[in-house]
């Protein structure tokens, strides 16, 4: 080997550079572990202690010390399903930022188009295109256009949209500002983030879908986090109406409703003819009434009790009503029922109650035409957490001059009328203090309330960060709780050692002390790997340890076919220095590891560019671990070849009990071609009548949106009559035996549609009301949904995955798999230069692709594993195409090489000669793949066994579908003129 010396230093050189970069892994980690031993459990105890070494230092390495910040900037992170945590993706409104940019403008064209982009946006396809198609459809035959004064074309853009100009160009302006407005969600958003009390949170932005991923590695508190955000930190003060303003008008809905709504549940209350005392008895004591007589009342039946005379608050209400009273509130003939002093009063609801979740407060604003509040949050130049008078949480607040003036004049209002001003944050009744002391100057004031220490910091945090741009809907999320982290991370260790052993140990037993040098090989490009992640920063995964534990086969798979040749090569009669040449040559080994190995990047790397979140940290670990593994065998095996060469060391690339193992073949494939033709289409057929009319396919929530609940229960509980019990509560429930029998996965879809945090808790609450009864009387609410140290009991995982994003994944999943099909293809083709190499693989591939789907659409039912179409699905798919693709490319080499060659025979004869010729290499590679998969399957856990089913199913068949599915397929594809020319060579 040329330039031996040159590798040598380069693979020292990126071996020493790979354990410096993996040392920072090693020191965070036991800093790490430090501080969960300091804390005892107490995370934010632990946090404090990670903090307050950040700019110490805690890794010395002589001349160079490092910080805690600076060590842990350069380890090897975990992902949320290893580490815990909360993940989440935040859609920022594109439809309320294109609002604000219009001015929130009536114009009759544009809030149609609005309307219809909402409900004719296409998977994968960005909401300002599907406005741009909406506008386009609403707007013609009108002379609306986007520069119209009424769209886009106003004062607030007058500077860069002029009436004049064309739809294209305004669409280059207004993409720019919903950019803009993006990035200052970002911004915002990471400046909250940054105070929320997590060890390396993490934020990007997702291309230029208006999409942010927000990552709070060991976050416990999943409703806080989820507040913190999704708000808007949409900030306004408003003047309050009273209890005996509106108590009139709550009658009179009252009446009206009963004419409209059906009796389901008669209620007793005083029947009495005075309005006045009417109204005193439902709205200020509605509990202590005494019977007389049953009367239907819609409206006041739906109170918990009403406020006191005199108060800003017109009744409590239990969460769950306030979406009927709501749609009570929006109804045109409800609204045309209100006075002229109400016209534009506004009903909103209190904060929950920290003590009181299931109960909110009803509040009634004093409105107007503009629908602007008297004061916004614009004016605030600070916010803090404090105490109030009494001792209390609260919030203290300080405002610009401009904000002081107004303030002034609000409070002094308040005070002479004795009436209250609302501090509403997001559209949510804060605090609505009253104003006993007169008008208050300076422009500083506070919010108190019933808050918790940390509500009050989470609520000046975001109001110092200040507002987002637009609205931000978690369009998917997940929790995973640490105890879950950990089990993957022990499973995923466990699964790799075994894998890497049994690995080892086969090539010691069939290629002898060649195999000593492969696994040492082995080992080198395992520390390359790490060292590459580490250096670059890259996320290690559960899939991704699946993805090292699969480099493990990769590595040795190049290794197999060098040694193979080599073996072909002595048995020929060359020398072991000539061997050694001729199997690391161009026409040796080198062709069919190259051809091999592109086809395996070509779909690793359309899987990482369709793939998202943890599919990306599995496709990036593969790729690595392809180029890292090829550098090895190549190179580093080499060097030891080399050596045992000039040291005159005797090899024969096998033990004396394993030489002839896998070698004297002379099957006659195409013989059987005709059956295995008829076999593969009745497999086809099935699958395919399974798939598309009997069974089809267990689409998880990747595909169809929805939520999932792994829960953990304190006995082994009946999944049907969880199931049943859930589906009364959400309409439908799916729940499943998840690993053993006190452990479900729940499915549901309800108002997975429906935007807000609120609607996520209100789930929550649900969830835990329903199954409470199958846990001990101490299980809370808090303990059963939020995350802590060493939980075993509740929610260990959660998801939710909107439409809007379950659209995407599936479109991303058909082009990724299509796509990975025609790209290695088109290479084929380049490569080989002939359309029958390519249109036998092609074949094949799609035989493997529809045979592994047909298996999971005829025993997802009865499997007592997960069989769900979802993202690792698609990612095994991807991988099972590259494995098929490799055993292909090195039978369709040797193929080549032989017709190109001085074999003798008929054409059948070479084509034949060929795969027996390659079977030993074959076996071995699907051996040792299938070996690892075996492991994986058993050790590696529940949560990725379907995933690794797939591959298992995918690499046989895939062994299978090279020999008797794609080889014929070529050979019937074959120009008859082209056969009789190479049986003439051939003679």
């Amino acid at each position: 080997m040329q330039n031996r010396g040159l590798i040598k230093f380069i693979a020292i050189l990126f071996a020493l550079v790979s354990i410096y970069q993996l040392s920072f892994t090693f020191v965070a980690n036991k800093v790490k572990s430090d501080a969960k031993s300091f804390a005892g459990g107490n995370t934010e105890k632990e946090v404090k202690y990670l903090d307050s070494l950040g700019k110490k230092s805690v890794f010395n390495l002589g001349i160079l010390e490092y910080t805690y910040n600076e060590v842990k900037d350069k380890q090897i992170n975990k992902g949320l399903d290893l580490e815990g945590g909360i993940n989440v993706i935040l859609q920022i409104s594109v439809k309320d930022v294109l609002k604000g940019l219009a001015n929130n403008s009536t114009n009759p064209v544009l809030n149609k188009a609005l309307s219809d982009a909402k409900k004719n946006q296409q998977g994968n396809q960005s909401f300002l295109d599907a406005f741009y198609e909406a506008f386009d459809a609403a707007s013609a035959g009108t002379n609306t256009k986007l520069a119209s004064p009424d769209v886009f074309g106003n004062r607030s853009l007058a500077e860069e949209i002029k009436f004049q100009m064309s739809d294209s160009d305004v669409k280059k302006v207004v993409n720019k500002k919903v950019e803009e407005s993006v990035e200052s969600a970002f911004r915002v958003l990471r400046e909250r983030i940054d105070k929320f009390g997590v060890t390396q949170p993490n934020i990007v932005k997702l291309g230029n879908t208006g999409r942010i991923l927000v990552e709070l590695p060991g976050a416990k508190d999943v409703d806080r986090a989820k507040k913190l955000l999704s708000s808007t930190a949409q900030l306004e003060f408003w003047e309050t109406l009273k209890v005996d303003e509106v108590g009139n008008y709550l009658m009179t809905v009252n009446e009206a409703l009963k004419k409209t709504e059906k009796n389901t549940a008669a209620v007793v209350v005083d029947t009495v003819k005075d309005k006045d005392s009417a109204i005193n008895k439902l709205l200020v004591d509605k509990k202590d009434s005494t019977a007389t007589k049953k009367e239907f009342n819609p409206f006041f039946d739906k109170l918990v009790s009403g406020g006191q005379q005199g108060s800003p608050v017109l009744a409590y209400v239990n969460t769950k009503d306030t979406a009927v009273i709501n749609g009570y509130f929006k109804r045109a003939d409800i609204k045309s029922l209100l006075p002229a002093n109400l016209t534009d009063a506004k009903f909103v609801w209190g904060k929950p109650s920290s003590k009181e979740v299931d109960v909110v407060e009803l509040y009634a604003l004093k409105g107007n035409r503009t629908n602007v509040a008297p004061m916004s949050g614009g004016v605030l130049v600070d916010a803090s957490d404090s105490f109030d008078q009494m001792g209390k949480p609260s919030v203290t607040m300080q405002m610009n001059g401009a904000g002081a003036r107004i303030w002034e004049e609000l409070t002094g209002r308040a005070y002479t009328q004795k009436s209250n001003i609302a501090i509403v944050l997001d559209n949510i009744v804060y605090s609505a203090p009253g104003v006993s002391t007169g008008p208050i100057a300076g422009g500083r004031s506070e919010i108190s309330g019933t808050f918790t220490i940390e509500e009050t910091k989470d609520l000046s945090n975001v109001l110092r960060a200040g507002k987002l741009p637009a609205a931000a809907e978690i369009v998917q999320s997940e929790i995973v709780g640490p105890s879950l982290g950990q089990k993957a991370i022990d499973d995923g260790l466990m699964s790799s050692i075994i894998g890497l052993l049994l690995v080892s140990l086969w090539m010691l037993i069939y290629y002898g002390k060649s195999g000593w040098y492969a696994n040492i090989a082995l080992a080198v490009n395992l520390l390359f790997l790490f060292g590459v992640m580490a250096s670059f920063g890259f996320v290690l995964t559960l899939p991704g340890i699946a993805g090292i534990v699969l480099t493990m086969g990769t590595a040795v798979d190049a290794n197999i076919i060098i040694f193979e040749r080599a073996k072909e090569e002595l048995r020929a009669g060359l020398s072991l220095d000539e061997a050694v040449k001729k199997s690391f040559s161009w026409t040796g080994a080198m062709r069919s590891i190259i051809d091999a190995n592109v086809t395996h990047i070509l779909t690793g790397g359309i899987l990482y560019i369709f793939g998202t979140g943890p599919i990306k940290g599995f496709a990036l670990t593969l790729l690595i671990g392809i180029i890292t593994s090829l550098f090895t065998s190549i190179f580093i095996t080499r060097i030891f070849l080399d050596r045992a060469v000039a040291k005159g060391t005797k090899l024969e690339f096998a033990n004396s009990w394993s030489k002839n193992w896998f070698t004297g073949f002379n099957f006659d494939f195409l013989k059987i071609k005709k059956g295995t033709y008829i076999f593969s289409s009745c497999v086809v057929i099935i699958s395919l009548i399974s798939i598309f009319f009997v069974n089809g396919l267990d689409q998880g929530v990747d595909f169809v949106g929805g939520r999932t609940f792994q829960i953990k229960f304190e006995k082994p509980v009946e999944s049907s009559a969880v199931a049943a019990e859930l589906s009364k509560v959400f309409g439908s429930a799916e729940a499943k035996v998840f690993g053993t029998d006190d452990q479900l996965k729940i499915t549901t879809k309800y108002k997975i549609e429906a935007e807000g945090v609120n609607i996520d808790t209100e789930v929550n609450q649900k969830l835990f009301e329903t199954l409470k009864n199958h846990f001990s009387p101490n299980m809370t609410y808090d303990k059963f949904t939020n995350l802590y140290e060493g939980k075993k009991l509740g929610v260990l995982q959660a998801s939710k995955i909107s439409p809007a994003i379950s659209a995407d994944i599936k479109t991303n999943s058909f082009w990724a798999v299509l796509g990975a099909m025609l790209v290695v293809g088109l290479y084929l083709v380049v490569s080989f230069r002939k359309l029958g190499y390519s249109l036998g693989a092609l074949a094949a591939v799609a035989h493997d692709v529809i045979f592994v789907l047909g298996i999971y659409s005829l025993c997802y039912k009865f499997m007592p594993f997960h069989m769900e179409m979802d993202q690792h699905f698609i990612a095994a798919i991807l991988t099972v195409i590259g494995y098929s693709m490799n055993d292909t490319v090195i039978v369709f080499d040797r193929i080549r090489e032989f017709l190109a060659g001085k074999r003798k025979g008929n054409f059948n004869q070479i084509v034949n000669d060929s795969i027996n010729t390659t079977l030993s290499r074959t076996i071995n590679t699907s051996l040792t793949m299938l070996l690892v998969l075996l492991i994986m399957f058993v050790f590696g856990g529940e949560s990725i066994r379907g995933f690794i089913f797939a591959m298992l199913v995918g690499i046989a068949i895939g062994t299978y579908s090279s020999l008797f599915i794609a080889t014929p397929v070529l050979v019937d594809t074959m120009s008859k003129a082209d056969k009789e020319e190479i049986e003439k060579r051939h003679e």
